[in-house]
């Protein structure tokens, strides 16, 4: 990496790419055959996707979300990765015979600067046939998601501070296999704080398969991430697909996609900012019953974000772009 960036910062980038990504091996043993189609996936890939162009392949670039502002946040990124992924956005995107990406305002982005504007699909799980289960006096609050220091999941504990006797907090936390030492301090650290009280527990991370049926047994589910960069100002997490399909309230701050969805199937509330002490208000006020009638709520939205509406969508795009003349 040390070496890579180096180039990236010379701004010698096809040195830094075959450096920081051999994916032309993959090209070598790729390359014998003839494809009709390439799903480029992240930006990186789009360089190796193209080696197949001269074939006749056609190429579908999914940018799940904003590259150019990816980790804008980080100092080191911006010095080093964030010309590339421009670079990349500008030299590839205009090429590719259709374009996919999370949200649609990260859509927007991509149309206004590179002149694509993608077909959004969600990080929706498919439909599942879960009911809501009963709301009783105990409110059981849950989040589950990657433990980061940019995700900032201390507000939440801050926000257990501010809740009654009757809110309990569990956090499934996923840890990256090789984690860094940072972020093994962060969950330690975590850890620490939520020591004041018992009604905050650390789970273990449970897979993709099983999270749902997890998930279904909670009454509300907490989404407080803060606009630190461009994809987390706009963002719309799996966790917030899987609070939908899993049948349980949201407690959100307002990150605007998020916060219009919630708003417009009526699932739950929306903090007035990103503030522990805000969502901790927006929850005190929830009774049983109106956690229920979200939970009843999230049906109607559950038809609408899964990944069998999605498929529609995405099959639709691959038949457009394999119906072009080359």
């Amino acid at each position: 990496k040390a070496i890579a960036g180096l180039f990236f910062f010379l701004r010698i980038y096809s040195v830094a790419y075959r450096i920081l990504y051999p994916y032309f091996n993959a090209f070598k043993r790729l390359n014998s055959q003839r494809w009709d189609l390439v799903i480029a996936n992240d930006v990186e890939t789009l360089p190796l996707a193209f080696q197949f162009k001269s074939g006749g392949a056609k190429i579908l670039f999914d940018a799940h979300e904003y590259a150019p502002r990816h980790f804008e946040n980080v100092w080191t990124w911006r010095i080093f990765f964030q010309p590339f992924n421009i670079y990349l956005c500008k030299k590839y995107i205009p090429q590719v015979d259709g374009m996919i990406t999370v949200g649609w305002k990260i859509a927007e982005e991509y149309e206004k600067h590179f002149g694509v504007l993608p077909e959004v699909i969600t990080n929706a799980p498919g439909r599942q046939s879960l009911k809501p289960v009963a709301t009783a006096n105990v409110i059981r609050l849950v989040h589950h998601g990657i433990c980061t220091p940019s995700r900032r999941l201390e507000r939440m504990i801050d926000m257990m501070r501010l809740l009654p006797e009757n809110f309990q907090l569990d956090l499934i936390l996923l840890t990256p296999e090789r984690s860094s030492s940072a972020t093994i301090a962060y969950m330690e650290g975590l850890k620490i704080q939520a020591s004041f009280t018992d009604r905050i527990h650390f789970l273990p991370a449970v897979s993709v398969e099983k999270i749902l049926p997890v998930l279904n047994q909670y009454d509300v589910g907490i989404i407080l991430i803060p606009p630190v960069n461009f994809n987390y100002e706009n963002t719309l997490p799996n966790k917030f697909f899987d609070f939908i399909q899993a049948r349980v309230a949201l407690a959100i701050a307002p990150t605007p996609e998020i916060s219009a969805i919630v708003r417009k199937y009526k699932i739950g509330v929306v903090s007035d900012d990103f503030s522990a002490e805000s969502l901790a208000r927006q929850i005190c006020a929830l009774s049983p019953e109106m956690i229920q009638q979200f939970k009843n709520n999230t049906e109607q939205a559950a038809a609408e974000f899964c990944a069998e509406h999605n498929a529609v969508k995405f099959l639709s795009l691959v038949d457009q772009i394999l119906s072009k003349k080359n």
